[in-house]
């Protein structure tokens, strides 16, 4: 069986970075994601998707993500159901293994993009591919194999 999700959109608000009784960090945060298709009006619809990330992601997360930031997230769709009135409601959401920062300035103290929350201390082999100057390369730049 396999439960793996991959989403890519921007966050809502502000993470909101809490800690549960035994001191484990978890953040939480909604991310807006456009539907591949148009709708009658011409226009995408949106759907709001809890993330909840754990320990070290959760702190990275709070500490670096902010409202409008586009990010990617690998993870495992997890369904909550609660009861309240006689009523059942179903709260899905996403428990985040990885989160990508596709938009991150320039980090002044290391002079390099960062790649992952969860790989922020991992040094990255392609950070000079990143660089600014690596945009500015026409197709014909490259040689592809195929």
């Amino acid at each position: 069986m396999l439960n793996r999700i991959i989403l890519i959109g921007r966050l809502v608000r502000d993470p909101e970075l809490r800690y549960t009784s035994n001191g484990t960090p978890v953040c939480n945060f909604t991310l807006a994601v456009e539907r591949s298709y148009t709708n009658r009006d011409g226009e995408r619809d949106v759907d709001f998707i809890r993330i909840v990330t754990w320990r070290k992601l959760a702190e990275t997360c709070a500490e670096h993500l902010s409202k409008g930031v586009m990010v990617a997230v690998d993870g495992s769709l997890q369904i909550r159901k609660s009861e309240k009135e006689n009523r059942t409601y179903i709260n899905p959401e996403v428990v985040a293994e990885d989160v990508r920062f596709l938009v991150w300035p320039k980090d002044s103290s290391r002079g390099q993009e960062r790649r992952s929350a969860s790989q922020a201390q991992k040094p990255n082999q392609f950070d000079n591919a990143a660089s600014p100057d690596a945009a500015d390369l026409d197709d014909e730049d490259f040689d592809v194999p195929f």
